[in-house]
């Protein structure tokens, strides 16, 4: 009978809890998280939101501010650097226009900005509103491809004529233009009778080449049709069509009787293939204006994703509760699923774009939807091993159907790799995709900007990137041969786990495996750090040995190894920084990167002790801005050394100092993602190396963690003994009830699932210290 009454009280606290309350999609929409807030579905393609006007944080659309508002609208990037991304057509509300003028209206940005009122902004997954201050309520909500905005106007008085101020005939505008203004060809067309908006133009990526075609339909629901018009700096009435219109801004608009109910459905269907596949794209996922239904999906659609995790809460905050949620919500926001969408080949395979950017997403994000979504994850894989079919090689960035910049090595290599050695291999031509990433390890292409790699004969005939490289085989900046160096190594390092794939398995592995170890060519064991700062006197603050820049002749170059840190020239090393070879990180930090040869590397930093001081330095000098994606490892190396405990340690001093659930509670640019992503990893307890099967164990900030796989069914477990306040440290562990000793275990653990059990403490313990209890280096 107890046990009755037992499981009767946890279906009820279960029942109690709603994953909603701790997602907050406005966790990073200010401080350079340049996260977009606002109504999407899981890796969705239609993303509504208000958009803020400010150029400093607005990526992502809407910022958690006092920024007047410029429009809704329904396509957008989460997280990116760069200038604002997509923001295409906006759409805008007004009541009426003053004296029953339509040129009494406002059209351009800077005449019909707005605030909005305070404490009216409302998001949750799948849906977006606020209240302008002009008192219009806005509502959106998405389906694939479409938009769906609810607008609901101000009671009117009983005078709805031309003598109020204004008068109640509520009116619609569209604008030729996004974020970034950086439309051309533009083309709208209006239907007189009906009031529909529809039209193209031609748009440049935030952080790449080329440019994007895409399309809008616009339709309404709620009021009759009153009149329409164009509009350029003045609107015209009447005008049904207009195309390349100059001058800057323009667009359209349609004004409607008032409506019955006070409240206007508009219905956006977008697409990058023509101006009717938006209308049909609208027409068949929302045929009946049905706010309260497509809603309801679009929240569904979010809850099953969300679903593969349960928690025991148990005495942790809300604020960690809604980090951790938010952050797995955000992980699946992009990559966006464009399949269907892509005009520029014709396959039957996934296309996914919006990877902004894989040198961010290899660390993070893609690692745990490894865990949460193998299946999206499979689909993602097929994507990009598509992109290399069509046009040549793997994408390191990719955004609105064009190449992104390349910032370090070919980190789709990372990506594929991984997938490779989890066994997420459904519907993936593993023989085209170890073809890629030869290609990436192998052939230079001409432009090295966006894709592959530059270099590659200095790489094979000398080792390493040098400094100032002479290459005559392609072009791109001669920048970062340090950062590049060290990547360049780990992606042949992921090659050499393809070797099963290829027609010469041992050769390729012994091959890949030898050029893998070239990151040690640019370590020079007498350099010092003349400007390092002074810190604690507990710690060691004078080390020596580092990564530096070399000439092809050999001979060492110099670079402060605190350059590019927070400490000294913090903006100086991005991808055309004159002076800079590491890429927006110092050489204290990049000398760091060896993943697959952690021994190696500890050994050339003089041993475990002075590699500990000097991780430990780098965590609490200043030197570390860890709102760069190639901080995240640093936190959990001190596995490596023998030292678990202060992994655990440091990991509880990022969070919550630098990731909280604040609206500027992120460190740094979400980066698809990706910030997010590392939070709910380290929360989960078990950080993922990416590229190998390697997950390091650190106690998770719950109680207990339950994950399902959407592959297997299986649940994995972690569950702590003893977990209470300042109790951060492992003291033994059983897996499946057999001791474990090991401070790693594989991604079998999550498929199979399994019970991890850590007995917790406040202090230190012997577990994990052993030299065979330390991750595998290669």
């Amino acid at each position: 009978m107890g046990t009755v009454i037992a499981l009767i009280v946890f279906n009820s606290l279960a029942a109690a809890f709603d994953v909603f309350d701790f997602v907050d999609p406005l966790i990073g929409t200010l401080n350079g998280g340049h996260v977009f807030p606002g109504a999407t579905l899981p890796y969705g393609m239609a993303k509504a939101v208000a958009d803020s006007k400010n150029p400093v944080d607005g990526q992502g659309g809407f910022t958690s501010d006092d920024s007047l508002i410029l429009g809704f609208s329904h396509m957008h990037d989460s997280g990116t650097g760069g200038v604002p991304s997509m923001g295409n057509f906006p759409i805008f509300p007004q009541t009426g226009c003053a004296g029953d003028m339509i040129s009494n209206c406002f059209f351009t940005k800077d005449d019909r900005s707005t605030s909005r009122l305070n404490g009216s902004v409302e998001a949750h997954p799948g849906y977006f509103a606020l209240t302008l201050n002009t008192s219009i309520r806005a509502e959106m909500t998405v389906t694939n491809h479409t938009a769906l905005y609810r607008f609901t106007f101000p009671s009117p008085s009983a005078n709805t004529t031309a003598n109020q101020t204004p008068p109640y005939f509520p009116l619609i505008l569209v604008e030729l233009t996004d974020l970034q203004d950086s439309i051309t060809n533009g083309y709208i067309e209006i239907n007189n009778t009906t009031g529909r908006l529809s039209g193209n133009g031609t748009f440049m990526p935030s952080f790449g080449v080329g440019t994007y075609n895409l399309s809008f339909c616009i339709d309404f629901s709620g009021a009759e049709v009153r009149n329409t018009g164009l509009w350029y700096d003045i609107p015209i009435l009447n005008q049904r069509s207009t195309s390349n219109p100059a001058p800057l801004p323009a667009g359209g608009w349609t004004q409607f009787h008032p409506p019955p109910t006070n409240q206007l459905l508009v219905r956006v269907g977008v697409s990058f293939i023509s101006i009717s596949r938006a209308c049909s794209n609208a027409e068949l996922e929302i045929p009946t204006y049905d706010f309260s239904s497509v809603l309801t999906t679009a929240q569904s659609s979010w809850r099953s994703k969300l679903s593969v995790i349960s928690l025991d809460s148990t005495s942790v905050s809300p604020s960690l509760q809604k980090l951790f949620w938010s952050g797995v919500y955000r992980s699946m926001i992009s990559p966006q699923d464009y399949t269907g969408e892509n005009p520029l080949w014709s396959s039957t395979e996934p296309y996914f774009d919006s990877f902004y950017c894989i040198w961010d997403g290899f660390r993070s994000t893609f690692p745990l939807l490894t865990i949460l979504d193998p299946v999206g994850v499979a689909r993602m894989v097929r994507g990009l091993v598509d992109v290399f079919r069509f046009e040549g090689y793997l994408p390191d960035c990719r955004m609105s159907l064009c190449k992104g910049f390349t910032q370090g090595g070919s980190n789709a290599d990372v990506v594929l790799a991984d997938a490779y050695l989890k066994n997420i291999t459904e519907g993936v031509n593993w023989t085209t995709a170890y073809g890629a990433v030869l290609k990436d390890a192998e052939v230079q292409p001409l432009d090295w900007t966006t894709q592959g790699r530059g270099s590659l004969a200095s790489w094979k005939s000398l080792g390493y990137i040098p400094l100032e490289d002479y290459d005559p085989f392609g072009g791109a900046l001669r920048t970062r041969s340090i950062s590049r160096t060290v990547e360049y190594a780990y992606n042949d390092f992921c090659l050499s786990l393809l070797s099963p794939l290829s027609p010469t398995p041992s050769t390729t592995l012994s091959l890949y495996r030898s050029r893998s170890a070239n990151w040690q060519n640019l370590f020079l064991p007498t350099q010092t750090s003349p400007t390092l700062p002074s810190t604690s006197p507990s710690l060691k603050s004078n080390f020596t040995g580092f990564l530096q820049p070399r000439f092809a002749n050999g001979t060492f170059g110099f670079q402060d190894p605190v350059y590019c840190s927070p400490v000294l020239g913090f903006e100086d090393c991005g991808l055309d920084a004159g002076g800079g070879e590491t890429y927006e990180g110092s050489v204290f930090l990049y000398t760091f990167y060896a993943p697959h040869q952690m021994s190696t590397l500890i050994s050339l930093l003089g041993g475990p002790e002075l590699f500990i001081e000097r991780l430990r330095y780098l965590h609490t000098s200043g030197l570390l801005y860890v709102g760069n994606e190639q901080a995240f490892l640093t936190v959990y190396q001190f596995h490596y050394a023998g030292r678990p405990g202060l992994s655990s340690l440091f990991s509880r001093y990022y969070i919550p100092s630098a990731f909280n659930g604040t609206v500027g509670g992120l460190p740094g640019n979400d980066d698809s993602g990706a910030m997010g992503a590392f939070s709910v990893l380290a929360m989960m307890g078990l950080l993922p190396v990416a590229g190998q099967d390697v997950y390091l164990i650190a106690p998770p900030f719950f109680k207990e963690v339950r994950v399902r796989n959407g592959d297997t069914g299986k649940v994995a477990t972690v569950r702590c003994t003893g977990f209470e306040e300042g109790a951060i440290y492992v003291q033994s562990a059983r897996l499946d009830g057999e001791v474990w000793e090991r401070s790693w275990l594989q991604h079998s653990f999550w498929t199979g699932g399994g019970i991890l059990e850590l007995v917790l403490g406040k202090e230190e313990s012997a577990w994990g210290t052993r030299e065979e209890d330390l991750p595998p280096s290669y």
